[in-house]
């Protein structure tokens, strides 16, 4: 399930008001949306991002198809409670229905040990 983008200014008001769906977070929004994450596969261990960066396992680090690069977003894992926060250094996930891709680093933070997990990922600005 996608979540609209939220609108800042509305927020203070304490009136939600949705932003064009699928619009990156900006200085004035809030972005939020929930779906299915997923683990990074091992096979990307060392090779460069869409960043630039190397993908590390161990880095809180993860994959979004349209967060800007370098944005810190809270992912929540809905079934454990659990969050962390992760730097967006890729693109991705290309698999349907799935909006992010965690390093392993992260997956362990939220309790997501294989497969996948119902999250919420949430960026304020």
């Amino acid at each position: 399930m996608r979540v609209p983008v939220l609108c800042g200014a509305a927020l203070l008001l304490g009136v939600i008001a949705a932003c064009a769906p699928g619009t990156p977070p900006s200085a004035e929004r809030t972005f939020v949306q929930q779906g299915e994450a997923s683990i990074y596969a091992d096979k990307f261990e060392g090779r460069k991002t869409a960043s630039g960066e190397r993908f590390d396992q161990d880095k809180l680090v993860a994959a979004h198809r349209e967060l800007p690069l370098g944005t810190t977003a809270t992912v929540t894992n809905l079934e454990t409670g659990e969050a962390t926060q992760v730097e967006i250094v890729d693109r991705g996930p290309f698999v349907r229905g799935r909006i992010i891709d965690l390093s392993e680093a992260a997956a362990d933070r939220i309790g997501l040990t294989d497969g996948t997990a119902p999250v919420r990922v949430h960026v304020t600005p």
